[in-house]
């Protein structure tokens, strides 16, 4: 079984910063992508920032957060971070947590998901 869970969000004033982590625990045998995906009340999920873990280490975000918001990952710790600078009002959503990994050799690669954490960006 895999959890992620995240944490780090919170009300922040605009211009201000946050700094969301979620851990990976559970069985893992390997992990090829994570990201960060958000949610805005009346919105579609979208991408806010992946970096592929299996190759390199790549890195691409969303053009709305370009510039302000970093995605990283401890390895040794299964934790994936996303610093977040210069929010703006817009940024407000339930931020989600997601890993494309392989749980078992004998289970297939899935799509994994925590339980998302809210981001409210007001004055």
């Amino acid at each position: 079984q895999v959890q992620l869970v995240e944490s780090g969000g919170g009300l922040v004033q605009p211009g201000g910063s946050l700094r969301l982590s979620c851990v990976a625990s559970g069985s893992i045998l390997s992990i090829y992508d994570m990201a960060w995906y958000r949610q805005a009340p009346g919105k579609k999920r979208e991408l806010v920032a992946r970096i592929n873990i299996s190759s390199g280490g790549n890195t691409n975000y969303a053009e709305s957060v370009k510039g302000r918001f970093t995605i990283s990952r401890d390895n040794a710790k299964n934790t994936l971070l996303l610093q977040m600078n210069r929010l703006k009002p817009e940024d407000t959503a339930v931020y989600y947590c997601n890993a494309d990994l392989k749980s078992t050799w004998t289970t297939p690669r899935w799509d994994y998901w925590g339980q998302g954490t809210q981001v409210t960006v007001s004055s």
